[in-house]
């Protein structure tokens, strides 16, 4: 298995979508980026820990690749707005890929130059080194699949997850 860690925003849609692809064996919510161990939810949420919500992915290069993970990525979120997904602002809902290795920091660039022109304004997404991943709590673990009947899941979620399985209807899970 190999290891993505990609933060667009909030982490609830990210992990809903990645959890849903053949290949991806796990997509986790978490932290990572600040500086601090083990942060809460709380001290991510008040944007000074220097932590965003990422989602970590685990998933087998036979099945899925790289390449199309990260094209998923982007239609999940908009890689334009920087520390801001919609109504999300702030610091810790900041577009970034974390990569693991060489290869998945030059796919990452090759990915990002291929898709730049296709957006009105410039990408703000960050390439970061990936540094140590604090899974969040429980109750963040599945979310959507547990409360895709609340508001912000209904008005939010559930569109971006709309249109990733449109666009992606040949990945996804049986």
């Amino acid at each position: 298995m190999n290891k993505a860690t990609l933060a667009g925003g909030c982490f609830w849609c990210i992990e809903a979508a990645y959890q849903q692809l053949r290949g991806v064996q796990q997509a986790v919510s978490g932290y990572l980026g600040g500086d601090s161990a083990h942060p809460s939810y709380q001290q991510v949420c008040s944007g000074s820990s220097g932590h965003v919500e990422a989602v970590e992915i685990c998933f087998d290069p036979a099945i899925i690749d790289y390449s199309s993970l990260l094209r998923v990525f982007f239609t999940l979120h908009d890689p334009t707005t920087l520390n801001r997904q919609g109504n999300d602002i702030g610091p810790q809902y900041a577009s970034v890929i974390f990569y693991h290795d060489d290869a998945q920091q030059q796919l990452a660039q090759v990915v990002l130059a291929e898709l730049a022109p296709h957006y009105a304004s410039p990408i703000v997404t960050r390439l970061q080194a990936a540094s140590a991943f604090y899974p969040a709590e429980d109750y963040h673990q599945g979310y959507f699949t547990q409360h895709g009947h609340e508001p912000y899941c209904q008005m939010i979620v559930a569109p971006k997850l709309a249109k990733f399985r449109q666009q992606f209807a040949d990945k996804l899970k049986a």
